[in-house]
């Protein structure tokens, strides 16, 4: 036995060189200790609790209820239960759907187009349904029809906790008109659902916000951090008209990074593989128009050449179609940690698929497994790279005329791993094989590809389609260890217990996940790096969207729509007390 030492001396071991067993033991006692500090672990005040060797990977918020304002939140929640208030709230919403904001690519100029006048409508009914709002809140209107609502805060030091919803709806096809249960803009209301256009998208968003607010300045609510409200109008069409121009006023009234976080409409929650789960979009994939223009002589159609210049593009879009951009599995993209989530807590996911994500982190192999496996889900698919939607063709005058021009757009959504750089280069080097067979002068993007003195039958011009602006993909939100996203999944979590009178923090898993669309938030990048795409709407059957979103019968139902207020509420409450910045 060895002999204890002096005070202050450690005992003096039998040999110097320790023994393979006490290493490995040494080891063991290390790891143990390690997995001890990975079990239950704190970031900036969001206590994140783990169950299982793999939780680190995607650490779960404790349920997140206001303190200081907690007995405003059980009075609240008291009103939110009752009949009265369900009644009131069915009533906000059903009125802003009977006022119609369609948004057409076609608008022109706010002031000049006439359309635009609606948005006055608009404006009106929320003026005579909030009035407490209105009476309280300061409003600063932004080229006319641009809302911006600021609720100042007494602590005018801490950033302002920002909150954005869109006006404007997708317009209704008039030919699907009849097959609507109910009219698109009627408000029905039939015992469960609020039947109409902008229900969902994104009316229900942003009556949801000023329900929750105006129920709060009725029992007085003063808050300690200012809540700002950014509502654009012309969303559907890219928000140039509306977002844009709130975004630099937003910016003039509290700076670039002047606010806290932002919450803007996107993903949803539900059940996916056996879990209900939540997936904020923090990040956007960018945006691309492609325009693909033909140009061959004309003629008489009773002397046709081999190939129309209606043929040729036909060909084009083959080959683009033919040869989609390939789509990988990135470590650290916001796809591949939303994968991570699935694998870590989703009991439903197939074992083979579980083992080869949470094998990919240190493996190549695992990682391509886990890649092609991911692939085969449609809906995955398309987060995680490049796609592309040939949706408008133009071309030929006449039945007895040759085309002379023909021209066909294509939508592309950018991964987050690449930029319009690579997606440019990819069209330019697909179709220099079939300029060259068509024997056509070819220019890409401003940049000659072939010699312009050279003979040629014909031309290819690809261009930036004019319609919506070229954007690269949004900055990524940070998650790991940031306040704000603590906040939010704990609110989340929250909203989602509360509405049902359930306790835990494992009824709902929050992740992070990304928007494959393009939101008002594009505009507003500058304003904080705390970004997040999330409505808490029911996905239907699990999936990324509401039901009817974009197509016929839209609709939500009210139950859900009571737990949008509820969740906006929890929200505003807990940023008002919370150590964001």
């Amino acid at each position: 036995m060895p002999t204890k030492g002096a005070p202050g001396q450690l005992p003096e071991p039998i040999s110097t060189q320790p023994s393979l067993k006490s290493s490995k033991k040494a080891v063991l006692l290390a790891l143990i200790a390690i997995l001890g500090l990975l079990a239950k672990c704190t970031w900036n005040g969001f206590d994140y609790t783990h169950h299982g060797p793999h939780d680190y990977v995607c650490p779960q918020a404790s349920v997140l209820i206001p303190e200081k304002n907690y007995e405003l939140w059980e009075t609240l929640n008291s009103t939110f239960s009752t009949g009265s208030f369900k009644l009131k709230a069915v009533d906000w919403l059903s009125g802003a759907v009977q006022v119609p904001t369609e948004s057409y690519d076609d608008f022109g100029p706010v002031g000049t187009d006439p359309r635009w006048e609606k948005f006055q409508a608009f404006h009106d009914y929320l003026f005579h349904a909030f009035p407490l709002i209105h009476s309280t809140l300061e409003l600063t209107k932004v080229n006319i029809y641009g809302l911006i609502y600021v609720w100042k805060g007494s602590n005018s030091p801490l950033k302002p906790l920002l909150l954005a919803a869109h006006q404007d709806v997708v317009p209704v096809e008039p030919t699907t008109v009849d097959q609507w249960t109910h009219p698109p803009f009627s408000g029905y209301y039939d015992g469960e659902a609020i039947w109409g256009r902008g229900s969902t998208d994104n009316k229900g968003g942003l009556i949801g916000i000023m329900s929750a607010i105006e129920t709060m300045l009725e029992n007085s609510h003063k808050p300690t951090r200012t809540v700002v409200l950014a509502f654009g109008f012309d969303e559907e069409i890219g928000g140039a008209r509306g977002a844009q121009m709130l975004g630099i006023e937003l910016e003039e009234m509290f700076g670039e990074n002047g606010y806290a976080m932002l919450v803007d409409e996107g993903s949803t929650y539900g059940e996916r593989f056996g879990r209900v789960t939540a997936y904020p979009g923090i990040a956007e994939k960018g945006y691309l128009d492609v325009r693909v223009e033909v140009n061959t002589p004309g003629g008489h159609s009773s002397l046709p050449p081999p190939h129309t210049s209606i043929g040729i593009l036909a060909q084009l879009l083959v080959e683009i179609e033919a040869n989609p951009f390939e789509a990988h599995l990135v470590r650290g993209s916001p796809t591949y940690k939303a994968a991570q989530c699935m694998a870590v807590h989703s009991p439903g996911l197939p074992k083979r698929l579980r083992k080869d994500i949470l094998l990919s982190e240190h493996s190549d192999k695992a990682l391509r497994a886990a890649e092609k496996q991911l692939l085969a889900i449609p809906s995955f698919r398309t987060l995680i790279g490049t796609t592309q939607a040939i949706d408008i063709v133009k071309g030929g005058v006449k039945v007895n005329a040759l085309p002379e021009q023909v021209w066909a757009i294509v939508n592309h959504r950018i991964s987050t791993e690449s930029s319009l750089g690579e997606t440019k280069s990819h069209h330019t080097n697909l179709l220099k094989s079939l300029a060259h067979a068509f024997n056509l002068s070819f220019v890409a993007f401003g940049a000659n590809i072939t010699n312009p003195t050279a003979p040629a039958y014909g031309s290819l011009n690809l261009s930036e389609a004019s319609e919506h602006e070229p954007r690269e993909p949004a900055p990524i939100t940070p998650i790991d260890g940031a306040v704000p996203f603590g906040l939010l999944s704990g609110t989340i979590k929250a909203a989602y217990n509360t509405h049902r009178g359930i306790e835990g923090d494992d009824n709902i898993i929050v992740g992070p996940g990304i928007m494959p669309g393009n939101t008002d938030t594009k505009h507003y990048w500058r304003l904080t790096p705390h970004i997040f795409r999330y409505g808490h709407l029911r996905g239907a059957g699990g999936g990324l969207a509401p039901a009817g979103l974009h197509t016929v019968n839209e609709a939500i139902p009210v139950d859900n729509f009571m737990e949008v207020i509820r969740f906006f509420t929890i929200l505003i409450l807990n940023a008002d007390e919370s150590a964001l910045l």
